[in-house]
């Protein structure tokens, strides 16, 4: 059958149109993304302001007709952190489901970080063992260990690429005070969290599975998409490390530049990449590998589970 996914993140809308069936890989159809910023769309209190409801109503309407276009079966609508925490985030979503006909569910940052988990150990497998699994959005980092398909222990905390650009590295400025500012900001987050991942022992495998990681992958030296998804893909922190004076030694016209760097991202990589390294650092994380699979194939696996019995699989 053929589904689509559409998340509405606090960066990019995305639909995802995979067919699939249970018990396989589902394979990618289309793909269609709008960088729509929603994060950035917020009136003083912090509501998403009426330009940006209209922007994102487009938006939805646009990918809608697309996944009809593409022969969707059944579309599932998700939203993260961006709508989560907005206070008129209810009313949004009812404005959304009114105009568009499509209903977005609004993920807490517990279960975007155990769809993304489950996601990442169907790509791995059992032979994996116990996973650490981190993934950067545009507003939250999700972690999540166990050695099951469900996670042990799942966190989201307010470190996502967009939010922490905002927060230290606005105006694309990236002067080494402000770099040193967001680390230290970082490092106090994740260590308030990290001994409840600690507590869980040492994992045999950690995974990076969000666009931010698979940039910089490619950043310091990862094969590039073109080369197809099963090829395995890795981040070293020791260059990780070398990859942030460089970075942020660059304004956003010269990261533009970099392979692998798309626009959208250029403005917020330096700080994906800090939050990176000191996620890796504060885990004791020299190495990690890359998967392809992260929060929207979780979605559609769930789904694809869920309607098994149905399909008599």
């Amino acid at each position: 059958m053929r589904l689509g996914v559409l998340d509405v993140g606090s960066n990019t809308v995305h639909l995802l149109v995979v067919d699939a069936h249970p018990g396989a890989s589902p394979v990618p159809t289309a793909s269609h993304k709008r960088v729509l910023r929603l994060a950035e769309r917020l009136d003083e209190e912090g509501s998403v302001h009426a330009e940006g409801v209209a922007d994102l109503l487009d938006v939805v309407r646009s990918a809608r007709e697309v996944a009809t276009s593409e022969g969707v079966e059944e579309l599932m609508g998700f939203a993260t952190s961006a709508l989560r925490e907005a206070p008129n985030g209810a009313g949004v979503l009812e404005d959304v489901r009114r105009e568009t006909g499509v209903r977005l569910e609004v993920l807490s940052g517990g279960a975007e970080a155990r769809l993304t988990f489950f996601a990442v150990r169907r790509w791995f497998g059992w032979s994996a063992g116990r996973m650490l699994v981190l993934d950067i959005g545009g507003g939250s980092l999700e972690l999540a260990m166990g050695a099951d398909e469900d996670a042990e222990v799942a966190l989201s905390v307010p470190l996502g690429a967009g939010r922490t650009t905002r927060s230290h590295l606005a105006g694309g400025v990236t002067r080494p005070r402000d770099v040193a500012g967001l680390r230290e900001h970082a490092r106090e987050v994740l260590e308030a969290q990290a001994g409840r991942l600690r507590d869980q022992g040492a994992p045999d495998l950690v995974v990076g599975s969000s666009k931010t990681f698979r940039t910089l992958g490619r950043l310091t030296g990862a094969a590039p998409a073109r080369e197809g998804m099963h090829v395995p893909r890795s981040l070293e922190r020791a260059a990780l490390e070398e990859l942030v004076p460089r970075l942020a030694s660059l304004g956003p016209a010269g990261r533009r530049r970099l392979a692998g760097v798309s626009d959208a991202r250029a403005g917020q990589v330096v700080a994906g990449a800090v939050v990176a390294l000191e996620a890796m650092r504060v885990l004791d994380v020299e190495r990690m590998a890359l998967s392809p699979w992260a929060l929207r194939e979780g979605v559609i696996l769930r789904r694809l589970d869920a309607l098994a019995p149905l399909l008599g699989r």
